[in-house]
């Protein structure tokens, strides 16, 4: 089969051309913006990437055009692909017609952390000897790629909730039809498409609906949305984690990062001593821990697995260091993943100096929907620097309440001279988005030498 992919640098449709090659298939793919890492690693299978959505790519003559949610009305291949009446699918309905049938899905949902516990259930299994497939929305280190078919039964997917494309605006997560659910937490986002955060919690029950009697929902045990979400109806076997307290049957971590004991109840199951660092961390591992179990994997062998867990790229990542100050990459966007991230560095680097640099680059956040909670997200840094770009709201203005703490720059070679100017050795430079930030990380490192 011969596929074309509408926006195939995407994390989610990059993997997906990545288990599509793996198969067999024929892959082409274009997309209007081509940035490392997904780029790198498309161009390394040997698929074929077309810059920009020109109607002339009609002439490739796919069996399928696969199109991405990035993809809207207007856009010139879409409206050449509608018009000839030739076949077209979304990226879920074809992962799961096509790879998913017939799998044990393990889908890890939630605001945050779904990436990395993500990739942390699979090296689990991985580990255990299950030779799991995987798509996750990132590059996992310990495997060096987001994406591949794996040998055994199970299937680990990064389970998002925003729309599967234009003419499907059912949540992605809806197509994917799990065994086994992780529900990490819930908090409003894609304000673009969701009114609220109840909204979501629609699309989440949905989620619940699909598990079968004997799959398994791991259940954050702290987030009141989704006691609210399994109230609406559970059909399935509920596996909490993340207690503050003892609760029957629920797995809870027990002292300060970056080891800790795992206990079910008031007995201790596992410990794991691992690098990573934080509580959201924590929570990530008790959640991998309690879906890999459901496959048989004791807690003992998946905190020994997690001993060996390198995380993903894009968090917390270190760039390099010049004139003494390091640069670090995150994928951090949601004002809570930003507060986390600054949270978990600030664990990493004591009383140093962080200088906080990111761009509201999210659908959510370029509205303006979270701006109030900036400088809530941002508190625990010495210093942060905005890109201002092509905001519909006034970032100063937000950024006010933080006085001389934040500064705000209208280009990335601004901000480039700004954090520069601020920065001296010893410092830490935390650089977060989910785009590439316009190669920020490399000026900055050039700059400081």
């Amino acid at each position: 089969m011969h596929i074309h992919i509408l926006g195939i640098c995407g994390t989610f449709m990059g993997g997906l051309a990545a288990l599509a090659r793996e198969a067999g298939h024929r892959v082409t793919g274009c997309d209007a913006n081509v940035y490392p890492p997904m780029s790198d690693q498309l161009r390394s299978l040997g698929i074929e990437l077309i810059e920009g959505y020109a109607a002339d790519q009609l002439a490739l003559q796919p069996d399928v055009f696969v199109v991405g949610n990035v993809v809207t009305r207007g856009n010139p291949l879409m409206e050449a692909v509608l018009e000839a009446g030739v076949a077209y699918t979304s990226g879920p309905q074809w992962l799961a017609e096509n790879v998913l049938q017939g799998r044990h899905v393990l889908a890890v949902a939630g605001t945050h952390g779904k990436t990395t516990t993500t990739a942390m259930l699979t090296w689990v299994l991985e580990q255990a000897g299950h030779q799991p497939g995987f798509l996750v929305g990132g590059v996992p280190r310990n495997f060096g790629v987001s994406a591949r078919l794996g040998a055994g039964k199970a299937f680990v997917i990064e389970a998002d909730e925003y729309d599967t494309a234009f003419f499907d605006k059912r949540s992605k997560f809806l197509h994917y039809r799990p065994r086994t659910a992780i529900l990490n937490n819930l908090e409003f986002d894609h304000a673009d498409i969701f009114a609220d955060l109840a909204a979501i919690e629609t699309q989440f029950h949905h989620l619940v609906r699909t598990v079968p009697a004997s799959g398994r929902l791991v259940v954050n045990a702290r987030e009141e949305a989704l006691q609210r979400v399994l109230a609406r109806g559970c059909w399935s076997e509920v596996q909490r984690f993340g207690a503050r307290k003892e609760e029957p049957g629920a797995l809870r971590a027990r002292g300060e990062p970056p080891s800790f004991d795992v206990l079910r109840g008031s007995m201790k199951v596992a410990r794991v001593d691992w690098p990573l660092l934080g509580e959201h961390n924590q929570l990530n591992a008790l959640a991998a821990i309690s879906a890999a179990e459901h496959l048989g994997v004791a807690p003992e062998q998946s905190a020994a697995a997690l001993a060996t867990f390198e995380n993903v790229r894009r968090r917390l990542e270190l760039r390099g260091e010049a004139g003494g100050v390091k640069v670090y990459d995150d994928f951090a966007h949601h004002p809570t993943a930003m507060r986390t991230t600054v949270n978990g560095l600030r664990r990493k680097v004591g009383m140093a100096r962080i200088l906080a640099a990111f761009e509201p680059r999210s659908n959510t956040m370029k509205l303006g929907t979270m701006k109030a909670q900036l400088p809530w997200a941002l508190e625990e840094a010495d210093l942060s620097f905005c890109h201002q770009g092509n905001l519909g709201w006034n970032a100063r203005e937000a950024l006010a309440p933080m006085g001389a703490q934040a500064q705000v720059c209208d280009s990335i070679d601004a901000l480039v001279t700004a954090i520069v100017k601020a920065a001296r050795p010893g410092d830490h430079v935390l650089c977060m988005s989910n785009g590439g930030f316009g190669g920020i990380h490399d000026k900055l490192l050039a700059a400081l030498k």
